[in-house]
This record gives structure tokens, C-alpha cells and sequence, in this order.
């Protein structure tokens, strides 16, 4: 008699851990669809919001705006260095440590990017001149530029001349992001 209590204990303890296994599996596969679902929701967020700053937009060759062009650090408008490098320090200042350390344990090239910004601070496009050869290094500068909007609005000089400053630099990562 006492051996079959201890069996049929010994029974029910493995039904009930079979129970529990099963109803820990459920609860995952019910939290990785929840992610999944989520993950969905992020990326159709993000599409739309792409979408949004692509539409309507002419090719800069064929737009309206008053546009300048800054290639290097030296311009006879100090008001147009002042700006970009106000803008090279946001982007340097303000982009996450670690994601430079990620980047910068990859091999890569040394991109060279041009960012067109709007007189109100946004960014009109971002154009890789020269890729780094790794599009997650591509892509994790341009989710830079885009999360660190808005930029600084133009001065009243500087609005007064242009609509769009391109600003091109060649980007590098080491202990930090380095513009030159």
C-alpha cells in the first residue's frame, strides 16, 4: 500500500510538472507574439513616418529652395560654419556610446555623408556619398541624424540668405563619432 502511494505521488508530481511546462511554454509563446506583434506595430510606424518625410519632395536639382553647399570647414559666411558646427557638435555630443562602440568594433570604410537641413531645424535628406561597406553602420547613421531632430533652427542672417544647408562630412568612429 505505501508503494503504491508513493508511486501515484511520484505520478501526480511529473503530471503536475508536465502541467507546468506546459503552461511556462503557453506563457512564452504568448510573450515572444506579443513582441513579435509589437515589432510589427514599430516597423509600420517607421515606414509611415519615412514615407512622410519622402513624399512630396523634389530632387534638389529641380527645387525652389535657396540651397548652399558646405563640403569643407572654411566658407566666407561665418554664419554658415557657426551653424555646421553647431551641427557637428549635437551629432557628436548627443549619439550613445555604445552604439559607437558597436560600430566601431566592425570593419568599415569611413563614410562620407551629406545631410541637407531645412531653415527650421529638420532634416530634408541624408546621402551617402561614400558608404562605409556596412549598411548597419549606413543605417545607424542615418537613425543618428534623423532621432537627434530637430537641429537648431537658422539664424535670422542665415535664413535671410538660404532655405537648405548641405553640410557633407566624412564620419569616423573610434572611442567616439568624429565629423571632419
Amino acid at each position: 500500500a505505501e508503494a503504491q502511494r508513493q508511486e501515484a505521488a511520484r505520478t501526480a508530481a511529473a503530471s503536475a510538472e508536465t502541467a507546468q511546462a506546459k503552461e511556462d511554454r503557453e506563457e512564452d509563446e504568448r510573450r515572444e507574439a506579443r513582441r513579435r506583434a509589437m515589432g510589427r506595430i514599430l516597423d509600420e510606424e517607421v515606414a509611415r513616418r519615412d514615407a512622410a518625410l519622402n513624399s512630396d519632395r523634389l530632387p534638389a536639382s529641380q527645387s525652389p529652395l535657396r540651397r548652399v553647399r558646405l563640403w569643407g570647414r572654411t566658407d566666407s559666411n561665418d554664419e554658415l560654419i557657426k551653424y555646421a558646427e553647431a551641427w557637428e557638435r549635437k551629432i557628436q555630443f548627443n549619439t550613445p556610446v555604445d552604439a559607437v562602440r558597436k560600430v566601431a568594433s566592425r570593419p568599415h570604410g569611413n563614410p562620407m555623408v551629406t545631410v541637407a537641413i531645412r531653415s527650421d531645424g529638420y532634416v530634408e535628406s541624408v546621402t551617402f556619398v561614400t558608404s562605409s561597406g556596412v549598411p548597419e553602420v549606413d543605417e545607424m547613421i542615418r537613425r543618428t541624424v534623423y532621432g537627434l531632430m530637430p537641429y537648431q533652427a537658422f539664424s535670422p542672417l542665415l535664413a535671410s540668405e538660404y532655405d537648405v544647408v548641405e553640410i557633407r562630412r566624412t564620419w569616423s568612429f573610434d572611442m567616439a563619432v568624429r565629423l571632419y
